[in-house]
Order: structure tokens, then C-alpha cells, then sequence
């Protein structure tokens, strides 16, 4: 329930600012235009708290929030005074209307920006992208793709820490080959050609590195235990914080992961473990408790976590930068999340990526929740990509979006004259049945995903 409630709580935050910053777009740059705007709402509904301005524009934060909107004086749905026809929307030029309307976009892009001017002037901790292991037989192995080597750039584009490297990678989907740039434990560069051909990737189930089979280089983990779980089949079995699992059943155990995998096929079975504790060795029975998977499949959990080496120090490196050369950075992270988007975008049209992979409100506010329980950077971080897809996504062509009206206005220039209420009215009928199809299948995934 707690980790429900903070998700809620972070997700109501992020959509709260995300929309703020969206609509003060719109409204600002009316404003600027001597429209006068009848309200500013974040959130549909019930106004819970409600207040105006000299200028007469309302401001509401209503009961819904998963939105927001301006409603702006329009002789199309007003009734006006002659006096007050300057002050409407409808009265400005089509410049002036498209630059109204752009403007939630171009505010998402540039909150995206200054977010990550920030996360960058604060600085941003990292793990250099080096590879541990490559899975025999996958594409990277195929590839000859070296072991213990750091990956340097994807198709040119240096990619200083895994997740530059994991959304360069993620737009190669669909692609027949990719190239990447990478420099050997020995020091020596060298650039390998990933044949894509036949590489399946799904998100909801491996990592992009998994997909390809990259392992990332991760810090060693012994078999000395660091955490044991009230109520877990390992406190009532008697082991303790420090207890280093040296046998089970008799065979020795070489790993920490061979443990897991023992014990998660070992469901209510009694298992012998041989411990060292304080230099001594002791025998405990052990019965690992069964879980249920999301697959109906039944595994073994004991309820202890490992020791987990530190990183070595040239392994950590900080990215930091200076006022100046953090909004360069931000500039250049917001092109590639926005590239990224329409890429991803052109992939589900064109079915390179199915829409089973959609997510909705469900997924974000997970992702809000994990973010912001990382730690300000994350929550920063997570903030920004989801600004730069409400940006590519109000662009849309659809009429019910920003970019929709864009359209209508685009095609007003050309024709000299508005395009007619009636086909308007239609094609935000569609428009309105594509995104709730669209947004249905997103939650129908969410709930599929819990």
C-alpha cells in the first residue's frame, strides 16, 4: 500500500508540473498576443481551489489531475461585445494562432531542457559502459564483439555511460546493422558491425544489452550475507548477516547466482547449507518458501540479499559540468530523447515494435514512484523524458492535439480561408477515437504488466 500511495504521490507531482509548464505555454504566449484567457485549469473536474487575476483569467486547480487546459475568449463558442473583439482568439492572424498553439509544445521541450541543465550542473553519477561478458551464440558474439571492452559510440555518436549507450541502441530497432565503437582492455579502438537482421528485442521482458548479449561489467558478488528478511525462510533457519554460504547439500558453491538458481528450484525442499561464521563452519537445514511467479511457475525464496563489492574508482566518473556548458549538454540530451521518441514513434507505425509495448498512466507513475525513490537526480531525469514525449505527442497531427490545430491552420495559409466548422467537427471525432484507442490499449497493457 505504501509504495502504491508513493507512486500515486509522484505521479500527481510529475503530471501536476508536466501540465503546468505546458498550458503556461499556451497562456503566455496569449497573453503576449493580447488574447485574453478566461481560465487557466490543471486538472479536470471539480475546482478545488479556484482564484483571479487582475486581468480577469481564473485560475483552477481542479479535482482530475491527469491534464489540464486555457480556455481562451473565441467568438466561435463566446458570446462577445464588439468592444472586446481584440481580446479574442479567433481575431489574431494564423502566425499569431499557430505560435499560441505551439507553444505547449516548445514549453515541454524547453522545462526538458532546463531539467537537465540542472541534473548536469549538479552533476550526474555514472558507471563507464564496459562489458563484461558476451552470451555465446547471440548477435554481439556473432559480432566478435570483445569482452572487458568499454563501448565508446553507437553508430558514431559517443555514448559516455550505459544509458546513453541503451537509447542509442534502442533506435536501431528495426535497422538492418548498427556499428559500435569500442576500445579493448589493451586499450585499442575498434568498431564492430552488429548484424540486426534477425535480433528480436522486448522491453517488457530484457534489457536492450540482454537482447544483443551484452552483459554489463557489475561489481563482484560474494557469497557472505549482507541482509536477511524477517519472516524469511532464512531467519527462521537461523542464518545471520555475515554467514558466508560455502556449501549446499554438499556441492560447493562458486557463486552467488548458482545459490539463487538452486534455491529457486528448490521450492519446500530441505536443503544442507554449510556456512562459515566466524571462522568457524556450521551445518544448517534450510526449507526456501514458495513464491508464484507472473507465469504460474512456483520458486524457492530464502530472503537474503549479498555483499556486494564496491565499484572501482575508474569505473565511477561524474558527469558536472558548468552553467554555461550544462545547457549545451541539456540541449543536446533533449534532441536525442525528442529523436528517440519520433523514432519510436515510426516504429510502432510501421510495426517494428508492437503496441503491446505501449504504456499508460499505470506504467508512469511506476516509473515516477522508482525514480523518485532513486534519489532528485532520477526523479530529474525521468522528469524530462517524460516532458520531451508530452512535447512529441501534443505534435501529433491529430486533431484533438495541438498538433491537429497546427494542421487546420497550416492548411488555412494555404487555402486563404479557415478550413470549415463541419470538417473540423469530424475530424476531431476521429482524432478523439484514435487516442482513446490508443490510450485504451496503453492501460489495457499497464494492468497486463501488474
Amino acid at each position: 500500500m505504501s509504495d502504491l500511495l508513493w507512486n500515486l504521490l509522484s505521479f500527481v507531482v510529475a503530471i501536476g508540473l508536466l501540465v503546468t509548464v505546458h498550458e503556461f505555454g499556451h497562456f503566455w504566449v496569449a497573453r503576449k498576443n493580447g488574447v485574453l484567457v478566461k481560465r487557466f485549469s490543471i486538472g479536470f473536474g471539480k475546482a478545488l481551489y479556484s482564484w483571479r487575476d487582475r486581468q480577469g483569467t481564473e485560475y483552477v486547480i481542479a479535482a482530475i489531475p491527469l491534464g489540464g487546459y486555457v480556455r481562451m475568449l473565441d467568438e466561435r463558442t463566446d458570446p462577445v461585445l464588439p468592444q472586446f473583439h481584440d481580446l479574442t482568439f479567433n481575431s489574431k492572424t494564423v502566425w499569431q494562432r499557430m505560435a499560441i498553439i505551439a507553444a505547449g509544445p516548445v514549453a515541454n521541450f524547453l522545462f526538458a531542457i532546463a531539467l537537465l541543465w540542472l541534473m548536469y550542473l549538479i552533476g550526474v553519477p555514472n558507471i563507464r559502459p564496459v562489458i563484461g561478458q558476451v552470451q555465446p551464440g547471440s548477435v554481439a558474439a556473432v559480432a566478435a564483439v570483445p569482452a572487458k571492452s568499454q563501448i565508446l559510440a553507437v553508430n558514431g555518436e559517443k555514448a559516455e555511460d550505459w544509458r546513453a549507450v541503451s537509447l542509442l541502441l534502442v533506435e536501431q530497432v528495426g535497422k538492418p546493422s548498427a556499428e559500435l565503437t569500442v576500445q579493448t582492455e589493451q586499450g585499442q579502438q575498434q568498431s564492430v558491425q552488429l548484424d540486426l537482421t534477425r535480433w528480436t528485442f522486448d522491453p517488457d521482458t530484457q534489457s536492450v544489452f540482454g537482447s544483443l548479449g551484452i552483459e554489463p561489467l557489475r561489481p563482484e558478488v560474494l557469497t557472505k550475507i549482507s541482509g536477511v528478511e524477517a519472516g524469511s525462510a532464512a531467519e527462521l533457519a537461523g542464518l545471520q548477516v555475515g554467514d558466508t554460504i560455502v556449501a549446499i547439500n554438499g556441492d560447493v558453491v562458486t557463486s552467488w547466482q548458482s545459490m539463487v538458481q538452486l534455491v529457486q528450484n528448490s521450492p519446500e525442499k530441505l536443503l544442507k547449507f554449510t556456512l562459515e561464521r566466524d571462522g568457524d563452519h556450521l551445518t544448517l537445514d534450510v526449507t526456501p518458501q514458495s513464491r508464484e511467479t507472473a507465469d504460474g511457475f512456483h520458486q524457492g525464496f530464502l530472503g537474503v540479499s549479498p555483499t556486494v563489492m564496491p565499484w572501482p574508482e575508474h569505473m565511477q566518473f561524474t558527469q558536472q559540468y558548468g552553467p554555461l556548458e550544462a545547457i549545451w549538454v541539456g540541449m543536446e540530451k533533449t534532441w536525442q530523447l525528442t529523436r528517440l521518441t519520433v523514432s519510436m514513434l515510426g516504429k510502432f507505425i510501421f510495426g517494428d515494435i508492437s503496441v503491446k509495448h505501449l504504456s499508460g498512466p499505470i506504467s508512469i507513475a511506476q516509473g515516477a514512484g522508482s525514480s523518485a525513490d532513486i534519489g532528485f537526480i532520477a526523479f530529474l531525469s525521468f522528469l524530462a523524458m517524460i516532458s520531451v514525449n508530452l512535447g512529441v505527442i501534443n505534435l501529433l497531427p491529430l486533431p484533438i492535439l495541438d498538433g491537429g490545430h497546427l494542421m487546420y491552420l497550416v492548411l488555412e495559409l494555404i487555402r486563404g480561408k479557415p478550413v470549415s466548422e463541419r470538417a473540423q467537427e469530424l475530424g476531431f471525432r476521429i482524432g478523439s477515437l484514435l487516442l482513446l484507442t490508443l490510450m485504451g490499449i496503453a492501460l489495457l497493457n499497464d494492468i497486463s504488466r501488474l
